[in-house]
């Protein structure tokens, strides 16, 4: 059983910046998704669990970066130039198996997901 917790959400003005953090058990691949209202949660980042590979959507490329600290168990996703449509409630989910092929930013192939952490960018 893989446990995780979001922390670092909250209200911040465009252009902006939030660093969000997930304390994960175990080292595993983890990536970051967002849900709007309304909206289908879509991918953001992902970070390899050995090799720390990254891949981002094209849509926060050049803007976020995720990051890990394994000592800490801590996975990160430091967010700068926020824009109004950002807002969403951010999660992070684990992906116990290491290899995901061209299905990374696929919602069904991450086995736990945390509880989700709210990211609010005023215009």
């Amino acid at each position: 059983q893989v446990q995780l917790v979001e922390s670092g959400g909250g209200l911040v003005q465009a252009g902006g910046s939030l660093r969000l953090s997930c304390a994960a058990s175990g080292r595993h691949a983890m990536g970051w998704f967002r849900q709007a209202p309304g909206k289908e949660r879509e991918f953001v980042a992902r970070i390899g669990g050995s090799d720390g590979s990254t891949y981002y959507a094209d849509y926060v490329k050049g803007r976020f970066t995720i990051s890990r600290d394994n000592a800490k168990n801590t996975v990160y996703l430091q967010m700068n130039s926020l824009k109004p449509e950002d807002t969403a409630v951010y999660y992070c989910a684990a992906d116990t198996n290491p290899y995901c092929g061209g299905r990374c930013s696929q919602p069904f192939i991450y086995d736990y997901w945390g509880q989700g952490t709210q990211v609010t960018v005023s215009s």
